[in-house]
């Protein structure tokens, strides 16, 4: 895979610092790039006569804002990946590499350089705010991040244009990685060192105790409802290719019914995708399709696009009729708060009961349909030739 990266380094009031951050950068690493978030302590000019590209808002616009302009530079630069590095003096040049090496193994992930926090120089406040912001994450994606509150990092430059990130300053770098699990990105952290310094009058943080935990709260609260919303998060996965794509069933469907020659393959596929999509397995049914795919040599686009089909309500409300059919010999017609709220654990198991009948059929259905059409395609092909 194509791996081109690009330091970037946001700078805002950081005079003091980001002289010694991006001299060393520039020493080890020749493309750099650093955007200027309106800075007003004249930290310019202690970068500009170095061989740097530089950015330049007029007013501060935030972080989130200089990182996403700084992927768009990179963008259309033909740079694959962007590293930012704060320009603070918090964070290490040197340890650049080792984020590096991280995204050169996961070129699609997004890593996080995970500050080791062990030094009793360390502010009790940070420490504590890692640990909170590391909990509200394992709330809304199950996984655990322990430092996702570092600004040191990888990015995939090609995974801005894949969903909308809302925050423009400091909370951004929460949304994003987020967002980014949601999506079905991983996200990575490598160990890396930080330096605070012993005298707290040196401490030059723009941070809003206020403004910015604000910020954060509210985004926090939208998160965590969002992520207790059972409407599947759009997702994404390598095609054949290795290119990103969106797993829109639909679209995932026609364009490798195009690419892909083995209609037999693409209808195991899709079935094994669909089967796995519909039984009542939450959590576990997600591990065994990918590990399916992969050992059976699947198409591992079609498999994980075709499992939304399966998405809530209808798939579940026809296994719990079938479920409900088995145990009573007759369908729920009847919507109740009883039906639904005190009988809640009867519903579970008949949703539970009803998938083992629905998904093999449900997998049957939708891959002989996928194998027709590829059969189809494929003779249509043919005959042009």
């Amino acid at each position: 895979m194509k791996f081109n990266p690009l330091i970037v380094i946001p700078l805002y009031n950081h005079a003091a610092a980001v002289g010694k951050v991006a001299g060393e950068a520039v020493s080890l690493y020749k493309n750099v790039l650093i955007i200027d978030d309106g800075s007003a302590d004249g930290g310019f000019d202690n970068v500009k006569d170095l061989p740097v590209n530089i950015v330049r808002f007029q007013k501060n616009k935030g972080k989130g804002a200089a990182i996403t302009t700084a992927a768009n530079w990179a963008k259309d630069n033909e740079f694959t990946h962007i590293v930012t590095i704060d320009a603070d003096g918090q964070h290490f040049p040197s340890d650049i590499e080792k984020l590096i090496c991280a995204a050169k193994e996961h070129n699609s992930a997004i890593i996080i350089g995970k500050r080791n926090f062990d030094s009793p120089s360390i502010p009790p406040a940070s420490k504590f705010g890692r640990k909170f912001s590391g909990f509200w994450a394992k709330v809304q994606t199950s996984k655990t991040i322990i430092d996702i509150q570092s600004g040191f990092r990888v990015y995939p430059v090609e995974i801005f244009d894949k969903y909308k990130i809302f925050s423009k300053r400091f909370a951004f770098e929460v949304e994003i990685i987020i967002k980014a699990v949601w999506a079905g990105f991983n996200v990575e952290e490598v160990e890396v060192g930080v330096h605070y310094p012993e005298n707290r009058s040196e401490r030059v943080s723009h941070f809003g105790f206020i403004k910015d935990n604000a910020r954060l709260a509210v985004l926090n609260t939208y998160l965590t409802i969002r992520s207790m919303i059972p409407l599947a998060h759009r997702k994404y996965v390598k095609d054949e290719k290795g290119e990103i794509v969106s797993l829109n069933p639909f679209k995932v469907v026609t364009e490798q019914l195009k690419n892909d020659d083995n209609p037999f393959r693409l209808g195991i596929s899709a079935a094994w995708g669909s089967f796995w999509g519909a039984i009542a397995l939450p959590g576990i049914r997600t591990f065994i399709l990918m590990v399916g795919a992969g050992w059976f040599n699947l198409n591992r686009a079609i498999a994980f696009s075709v499992d939304k089909l399966a998405m809530p309500p209808f798939i579940p409300f026809v296994c719990i009729e079938v479920g409900y059919f088995l145990r009573h010999g007759k369908f729920l017609t009847e919507i109740s708060w009883q039906i639904v709220g005190q009988q809640f654990l009867q519903r579970v198991w008949e949703w539970i009961l009803g998938s083992l009948i629905v998904a093999p059929i449900f997998a049957l259905i939708v891959g002989a349909i996928v194998f027709t059409i590829g059969q189809i395609m494929k003779a249509g092909a043919k005959k042009y030739l």
